[in-house]
Formats: C-alpha cells, sequence, structure tokens
C-alpha cells in the first residue's frame, strides 16, 4: 500500500496535527490543477515548501556574514503537471488568483503583487537556460502567513522555480552542473534569482526588485527537522547542525503589520543592503583592497573594525550619514562576529539563559542599527519575555513582520494564549495578528 501524503509528512519530521493540515491543503491543490490539466500525460508532482525562522543574523548573509536559521512547519502545499505549450500557470487554490507567463527571457516583470516572484523565475531561467522550455501547470495551498516575516515570498519563488526545474529536467544542463553542483549552490543561485545577480555562468538580470541575499532559500532547501542550522554566505556554506532540545518550541507571533518587500516598501527594505554596500565601498577605497564583502573586510585584520568606524567616522555619502553608517556597521559586526556564533554555541548546550540574553542584544540591535522596527514587533519581543519565554526576538525584513519566542513545550499553549490576549490589548488594530506554536521542519519535502 502507497503511504498517504499524511503519513509521509509525518514521518519526514512534520508534527501529526500539521502533516494532517497539510493532507487538506494538498487536497485542495490538486483539485485546483485538475480542471486546468485534462489528463496530464506526465502525472502529477507534490512537493512541501516551507518557510523559516531566523533565529539570530539580522540582514547579513547578503554581506557574506552568517545567519542561524531553522525551516518551521508551515509552508506552501504544491501541486504540479505538464502542459503542452510554453505556458508558466500558476494557481492559488485558497484565492482562487491566477498568472499566465510566457517562458520566454523578454517578458516584463511588472507587478508588484505576488506573481513578480513566477514572472522573475520564467525570465530567468528561460536567460540562463536557453531553448524552448517547457510549461507546467502549478496550484499551490499554503498556511504561510503572507508578508509576515516568514519567507512566503521566497518559499513561493522556490515552489516554482522546483516545479519548472522537473518538468524541464534542468540539473541535466551542462550549466547547471557547472554553476549548481550542490544544494547549498542552489540556494545561492535562488538567492540570485531573487536579488537579480550573476550566478557562476549565469548571468544576471532584472530580480524582484530586493537586495537580499540566501538565508531564506538556505533554510528552504537545506535544513533538517528538529534542529537549526547555522550558514555563512557568499557563498552559500552550512557550518553546523544544531540538534534542538525536544522540550523547547517555537511560538510565533505575527504582528499584523505587513512586512511587504515589493512596491512601495522595497526602498526602506534595500536601504539596509544599501548602506552594507556604501561601507565596503568606503573601506576599499579608503585602503585600495578588494575584498568581496563586509564580512571579509571586517575580518580581514584584528584592527580592520576600528579602521572601518575610523573611515565612517570621516565618510560622506550622498545617501547616508556618518551616524547611520556607523550604526550599521556596529549592529552588522555584533550580530555576525558575537551574536550569531554565540547563539549557536548556547543552543548546542540548551542554554537558555545565555540564548535569552543574546537575543535581548540582537533586538537591540536591530531597533538601534537597521532602524526597522516597529512598536508592534518591539512590544511583541517585550511581552514575550514578560510573560516568560526563555528568549525572543523580530526577525525577518523588519518593518512589520514577526517575533519568535523559545517556551518549553509543557507551557507553549498557555503562553500563547497570554502572549495573544496581552499584545491585543496594547494594539488595538491588530485584527490581522497570528499566534501558533511551530517545530524546526523538514527542508523541502519531493513528495512526487
Amino acid at each position: 500500500m502507497t503511504p498517504s501524503l499524511e503519513s509521509r509528512l509525518a514521518e519526514a519530521g512534520l508534527s501529526h496535527a500539521e502533516s494532517a493540515r497539510k493532507q487538506s491543503l494538498f487536497d485542495t491543490a490538486e483539485q485546483a490543477l485538475v480542471p486546468q490539466s485534462a489528463a496530464p500525460t506526465g502525472g502529477v508532482w507534490r512537493w512541501f515548501v516551507p518557510g523559516r525562522i531566523e533565529i539570530f543574523g539580522k540582514h547579513t548573509d547578503y554581506a557574506g556574514g552568517r545567519s542561524l536559521v531553522c525551516a518551521l512547519e508551515r509552508g506552501f502545499c504544491v501541486a504540479a503537471a505538464p502542459r503542452h505549450d510554453a505556458l508558466l500557470c500558476v494557481t492559488d487554490a485558497l484565492s482562487g488568483d491566477r498568472a499566465e507567463i510566457p517562458l520566454s527571457p523578454d517578458i516584463e516583470i511588472g507587478q508588484a503583487d505576488w506573481t513578480v516572484y513566477p514572472r522573475t523565475v520564467a525570465r530567468r531561467l528561460a536567460r540562463n537556460f536557453p531553448g524552448s522550455l517547457a510549461g507546467i501547470e502549478i496550484a499551490f495551498a499554503s498556511d504561510l502567513p503572507r508578508s509576515a516575516g516568514l519567507s512566503s515570498s521566497s518559499a513561493l519563488l522556490v515552489a516554482v522555480f522546483t516545479a519548472l526545474a522537473r518538468r524541464n529536467r534542468l540539473e541535466n544542463h551542462a550549466s547547471w552542473r557547472v554553476s549548481i553542483p550542490s544544494a547549498a549552490d542552489l540556494a545561492g543561485y535562488l538567492g540570485a534569482i531573487e536579488s537579480g545577480t550573476g550566478f557562476g555562468s549565469l548571468p544576471g538580470g532584472e530580480g524582484v526588485g530586493t537586495f537580499g541575499g540566501s538565508e531564506d532559500h538556505a533554510a528552504i532547501l537545506c535544513s533538517r527537522a528538529g534542529h537549526a542550522a547555522l550558514f555563512s554566505f557568499c557563498p552559500v556554506r552550512q557550518e553546523q547542525t544544531i540538534p534542538l532540545p525536544q522540550d523547547w518550541v517555537f511560538a510565533i507571533g505575527v504582528s499584523g503589520v505587513v512586512a511587504e518587500k515589493t512596491g512601495g516598501a522595497r526602498e526602506r527594505y534595500n536601504r539596509a543592503s544599501l548602506s552594507s554596500a556604501a561601507i565596503l565601498a568606503l573601506w576599499r577605497s579608503a585602503t585600495g583592497r578588494a575584498d568581496r564583502t563586509l564580512a571579509d573586510a571586517a575580518r580581514s585584520s584584528p584592527e580592520a573594525p576600528e579602521c572601518i568606524r575610523e573611515i565612517l567616522r570621516r565618510a560622506s555619502d550622498a545617501s547616508f550619514s556618518q551616524s547611520e553608517l556607523l550604526a550599521r556597521f556596529d549592529q552588522f559586526f555584533e550580530e555576525n562576529e558575537s551574536l550569531v556564533p554565540a547563539a549557536a554555541s548556547a543552543l548546542a548546550r540548551g542554554d537558555a539563559v545565555a540564548l535569552g540574553s543574546l537575543a535581548e542584544r540582537s533586538q537591540a540591535g536591530a531597533e538601534r542599527g537597521l532602524r526597522n522596527q516597529v512598536p508592534e514587533t518591539i512590544e511583541l519581543a517585550h511581552l514575550a519575555r514578560e510573560i516568560g519565554a526563555s528568549a525572543a526576538s523580530a526577525f525577518g525584513a523588519g518593518f512589520g513582520g514577526s517575533v519568535w519566542a523559545l517556551v518549553r513545550n509543557s507551557e507553549a499553549a498557555e503562553f500563547l494564549r497570554k502572549w495573544e490576549k496581552a499584545y491585543r490589548g496594547k494594539f488595538s488594530g491588530a485584527a490581522a495578528c497570528e499566534f501558533f506554536l511551530t517545530g524546526a521542519g523538514p527542508a523541502l519535502l519531493d513528495l512526487a
């Protein structure tokens, strides 16, 4: 007897409750798929694509830094079937929204809505793997809150890419074999698709409009159920896998303030990335060095961090003040060189007290150096600690989004109830907030 999707998801590391939820979502996705793909000759393919929790590593990845992350147990349930034309068709099975996108190197990215992600994938693959790409019908049903800092946009991009790659057997392409030999390299390439940068021999182009890195994609592709993972970036490398104590669980508080990265919100999101690039450019100009990333520059010698600060104290930049650049560098340096490795060590020891202190420093750095926190995320983190969480911090792009809190399993349900009640009592406009529990889930699951 063929195991059900629910049992296969449970075997992969999802809790039984979440596995049952996903079975229902897969049923919904497949029902939306069938009318658009009558009698698909290649059968139906299925994937579960998770979101992620950024435990530590706020805005470090694109600067060559490190992040401590895990997948969560919510994500996209994806069903796909071959088409016999050159169209990428994507249907949101829950809302009924649908996009029909030509697999052409010349399509316009255009819209500042969810379709920007499949459009970006279609155009980039048509350019990087020239020839006649075969079309595919995709339907998805997601229980991952959108624009909440949980990587819903990157998960959608990964889902569409994975289906197109399967349909066209891209792993057999010579350019793939040369430039994308591992899962970590694939995470780097997917980050490059999103940002529009080149990768290996594969030229870049227009991305989704944000200048991010590969943290989300690494977590989605390379996580392990029940574990956190420490990654370094530029290039992507998995440095450590850390088992989470079995009596700990993540509580997630979604603030209800949309953390959008498209349209008008891009400028605020990109400012953190652009400021790190400005610091690196000033360093290169002052020293004549050619360090590839800000992390490389900061590690170039024991004196380099203070040398960078001195350069910034005398800096003249049209877009950023000296104080803004200094605050951004201090945030990056502390997060990357101190907090991320210390948090990995504390997690490995099961030291909740140390992790709580480190998370408070990370949260303060985001408020002071990134300036990407809003009153709601600041208060969510504060309330979580006040109510009894071992550690708590906002995460993701910022300017809204979510906060994680680490709590004991035995106390989790009551903690979640109190946390939500306290938050709703503080913010009368918190109607869109959401609170849930999750373990560290598995990476992308191929359920075909």
